[in-house]
């Protein structure tokens, strides 16, 4: 099932994806999808549907964060042995682990700020996790038990915030305003029987900068999940993004950074794509 939702920013109504690749109206069983809506048996319910009994919605509407009410955006650092090299960092022994504010969440294709404060924004084209149901300790075998689903998102990066600037704080420049682009759907666990199988990609003005693949994460969904669910309660509706393959501006050389006009477009297989213009922020 592909859960998305649909409409003008704060305005957003739900919906699904059916097989045929049609946006079908949730908005007459359910006033909008929320952590509340990940629970296992409430995606039963919906799952259970038949989608062409759905009002069908016509057009192009904008499309919106997947799910409403994000309780947590945790992120995973260095998780690709290319990337953390491309960086300069140690190839980590456990999971890096560093905030994003959920006030930069935004839809897939969503206009991206561009902070007057930074001189090096870079993208990172990431897997997303959501939570559907609270995880505390559990163990790795149990982890995507606690899974509603997947989503592609585009960790947004101030590096300059983020590194020079930091003061040992990598969220500072993880976190700007609209910085957190999700979507275009939320894929439940049976769209997506094994996370550890996906290609990545992302494009900048038609260039291809990244190409990876899920199979080469030092640390898996499984991992991530329980270990995160060692130092933090997981619940419902948070979500976790799982670091980006190598391809990064900051990576190149000399270094390559967005600047306003620029086109991003990203996607993962099975989990749609997005496409993202980078314009003046204030």
């Amino acid at each position: 099932m592909k859960l998305l939702r649909y409409g003008p920013v704060g305005h957003e109504k739900p919906g699904l994806l059916d097989a045929e690749g049609i946006l079908r109206d949730l908005s007459g069983l359910i006033d909008d999808i929320t952590p509340h809506t990940l629970a296992p048996a409430r995606l039963a319910a919906l799952a259970a549907l038949d989608p062409t009994r759905l009002p069908r919605v016509e057009g192009r509407p904008r499309l919106g964060v997947p799910w409403n009410g994000t309780p947590k955006y945790v992120a995973i650092g260095l998780n690709y042995h290319d990337h953390a090299v491309e960086s300069n960092m140690p190839v980590p022994t456990e999971p890096v682990i560093f905030p994003k504010w959920t006030s930069c969440l935004c839809g897939p294709d969503d206009d991206i700020l561009h902070p007057p404060e930074s001189t090096q924004m870079d993208w990172e084209v990431e897997l997303g996790i959501v939570i559907g149901s609270r995880a505390r300790h559990v163990a790795e075998a149990d982890a995507l038990d606690h899974v509603a689903g997947y989503v592609l998102a585009n960790d947004v990066s101030a590096r300059d915030w983020q590194l020079q600037r930091s003061g040992g704080q990598w969220g500072k420049g993880k976190g700007f305003d609209t910085f957190g682009p999700v979507g275009p759907w939320l894929a439940t666990k049976d769209e997506i029987p094994d996370p550890q199988q996906l290609d990545l990609w992302l494009d900048v003005n038609g260039e291809r900068k990244q190409t990876g693949t899920t199979r080469l994460m030092i640390f898996s969904c499984a991992q991530v999940v329980a270990y995160l669910s060692r130092i933090m309660t997981l619940e419902p509706g948070d979500l976790v993004i799982t670091g980006t393959p190598p391809g990064v501006g900051m990576g190149m050389k000399p270094p390559q950074f967005l600047q306003v006009g620029d086109l991003v477009e990203l996607g993962i297989s099975g989990l749609g794509s997005q496409r993202q213009r980078i314009v003046a922020g204030r």
